[in-house]
């Protein structure tokens, strides 16, 4: 089977910015990996832009970019959020949150005037990004006894996988990453040899 284990997504936040009739729209691109930090983002948006009209996003997250939303904060519906994931989308980007601030002019800019406001702001914080190859993985804590060591450390470095939080007394653990190609391989050079458990 073949994998398609990579993902393209950004290395750090980027910023952009659109001006029209006097209404500003700030673009906040952002790394992340889980809904939960979404929602801490977009609440500390709020809070430091708590004078701005609209906080509107979009993320998409995982490898496949299956899990995502786009929200339009109040703006008419689909004039905001699906124009950002639509930028995000045009790129091929996961792992991403865009938020677009939105500081109102008092003239009312239309929906064609808004899609365009959130679309140009969104290409241009994602044009300043640095864009990156991920690859997707699991992560494990492996848990072996001390005469299994060696067997474990020889699968791991045959493999080049990295470890982290090792823990080497009567019962050895330590946790490693496998991307999603190689994890069946992976349990089998282990299944006799320790015992596996999902992080």
């Amino acid at each position: 089977m073949e994998w398609n284990d990579q993902y393209k997504s950004i290395e750090a936040p980027s910023e952009g910015l659109f001006k029209d009739n006097g209404s500003r729209f700030i673009a906040l691109a952002y790394p992340v990996e889980t809904e939960e930090e979404v929602k801490t983002i977009v609440a500390g948006l709020r809070k430091e832009y708590h004078d701005a009209r609209h906080h509107c996003y979009a993320y998409r997250l995982g490898y496949k970019g299956d899990v995502w939303r786009a929200s339009d904060d109040g703006e008419p519906s689909g004039s905001a959020g699906r124009p950002i994931l639509g930028q995000i989308d045009s790129i091929g980007l996961s792992d991403i949150l865009v938020v677009v601030v939105r500081y109102f002019g008092g003239i009312k800019l239309g929906i064609p005037g808004l899609i365009r406001a959130y679309k140009t702001s969104t290409a241009d914080a994602l044009s300043s990004a640095c864009i990156i190859e991920k690859v997707a993985s699991r992560h494990f804590r492996v848990t072996f006894d001390y005469l299994s060591m060696n067997a474990v450390m020889k699968v791991l470095k045959d493999m080049d996988l990295p470890q982290t939080a090792q823990n080497f007394a009567e019962e050895c653990s330590l946790e490693t990453r496998v991307r999603l190609a190689s994890v069946e391989d992976f349990l089998e050079r282990t299944k006799n040899i320790a015992k596996l458990e999902e992080i």
